[in-house]
């Protein structure tokens, strides 16, 4: 085993030791409704997203619904997550284009997801792996940011850090451990603020030229 596996395997350890049972973050009834939801999170909380989709589910619970709501009605919805006005048009594109495609059904397949208006191979791939339970591993700019602080990738783009996890965890491991990444992220990793020497990986899994690139990041800020 590379040191890099070994590596992985101990980040994997200590991931199910502090979130055993990783729950989808966004809240949601049907495939439909996670496909809505993970549209709107891009540029946007979790938790701004949860505040929102009831109301708009109230009023297109649906893919028909959706597509014959108004745009303006969808924006009203949705106007104080990031880019509402763009994701007000992909959303009633996007009923439709289920409705004309698909049956009203949201396609278990990856190239159909990604053929979607407004979505991209991330959303494509948090729906596989949480409403149809196919093997993923989506990586947002989170997860990217962690796994290069952690030493898993190069850190060059999503594309390769996706490679990068995918080749050091076990398929079976990945839908888990794509939520446990971002529960760890949110209350161990931060962005800003962040204490290396207090977070239980970066604490032991970061290079010391990494730290000392986000000591100074920090320091300039």
């Amino acid at each position: 085993m590379s040191r890099k596996a070994e590596r992985a395997a101990r980040i994997a350890a200590i991931l199910d030791e502090r979130f055993p049972q990783p729950g989808i973050p966004l809240d949601h009834g049907d495939p439909f409704q996670l496909l809505c939801a993970v549209l709107l999170s891009a540029q946007t909380t979790d938790a701004r997203v949860n505040l929102v989709t009831p109301a708009l589910f109230a009023d297109a619970p649906t893919p028909a619904a959706l597509a014959a709501l108004p745009e303006a009605t969808i924006l009203r919805h949705i106007r104080t997550c990031g880019l509402a006005p763009t994701k007000a048009k992909n959303l009633r594109a996007l009923g439709a284009a289920l409705m004309r495609d698909h049956g009203g059904a949201v396609p278990r397949d990856f190239d159909a997801l990604e053929a979607l208006p407004g979505v991209g191979h991330k959303t494509a791939s948090v729906v596989m792996a949480q409403a149809f339970g196919v093997p993923a591993f989506p990586v947002d700019t989170h997860i990217h940011r962690l796994a290069a602080r952690w030493g898993l990738s190069s850190g060059k783009d999503v594309v390769t850090t996706e490679r990068d996890l995918k080749a050091l965890f076990p398929e079976d491991r990945w839908n888990a451990a794509h939520l446990q990444i971002i529960y760890f992220g949110r209350q161990y990793c931060p962005a800003r603020g962040h204490v290396i020497a207090a977070c239980p990986i970066c604490a032991w899994a970061m290079s010391k030229t990494t730290a000392a690139a986000e000591r100074r990041r920090g320091a300039s800020k």
